[in-house]
């Protein structure tokens, strides 16, 4: 919802006043831009340690302006995680997630939950950094346990199946491999230089989609050495 900040009406009487309009000026942030603003701040400063005044500090507008977007601070941090589960949750619907031998369904999930990862790596990263405290992050936490489950039961079928191997715990592998995963929010950058000084317009890797399919692809390698049979 945009924000109106008016002007202070012109004195009664004023002739130059009358038949005109107030002039009202706009602030330019949608729940978008506002939200990426906000996310941000969260990860650098902490959620718990973010106020509303430093949210309004580096969106350059008004707490009230902000109020006229949102309720508080909890419900950008709703939204911010919302995206990132929502992307999570999507790649458990794509149609390579759902059919085929379930290793094969694996690897599909894990490489675009890599993918998911590094295209909305703020919100993925807020996401890993919740800790409980607010009812959204408890909330937030189980859908995370829930997203854990669904691979871990994959991870189970396929040892079913014969195709990883069947001395692993699922639920150690899950959690050996989702370490693997959310490690990359700690060091991916986007505008760094690309994964083994790659550079040149020709190199694939130089590219931030090349260097995405890249890390998933790696990510696939270095887990699924260990853990297939054949």
């Amino acid at each position: 919802m945009d924000n109106f900040d008016r002007r202070p009406a012109d004195p009664v009487g004023d002739p130059a006043s009358i038949g005109r309009m107030p002039t009202v000026k706009r602030d330019t942030y949608t729940p978008d831009s506002l939200l990426s603003v906000a996310v941000r701040v969260f990860n650098e400063r902490g959620y718990d340690g973010t106020s509303m005044e430093h949210l309004s500090q580096a969106a350059g507008i008004s707490k009230s302006s902000i109020y006229h977007h949102v309720r508080g601070k909890e419900e950008l941090l709703r939204r911010g995680i919302s995206r990132a589960l929502d992307g999570l949750f999507a790649v458990l619907e794509e149609p390579r997630a759902r059919e085929g031998r379930a290793v094969e369904r694996l690897e599909h999930v894990t490489r675009r939950t890599v993918e998911v990862l590094m295209s909305e790596l703020p919100y993925v990263t807020l996401l890993l950094r919740v800790r409980g405290n607010t009812e959204t992050e408890i909330w937030a936490m189980a859908r995370r346990r829930e997203f854990d489950q669904r691979v871990a039961e994959l991870v189970k079928q396929a040892a079913a199946d014969g195709d990883l191997r069947s001395d692993v715990d699922a639920r150690l592998a899950t959690r050996l491999l989702f370490g693997m995963i959310n490690s990359i929010a700690e060091w991916y950058r986007p505008d760094r230089a690309p994964l083994n000084g790659a550079s040149g317009g020709n190199s694939a890797a130089s590219t931030g989609s090349a260097t995405s399919a890249q890390v998933a692809e790696a990510v696939i390698r270095t887990a699924f050495a260990g853990l297939r049979t054949h």
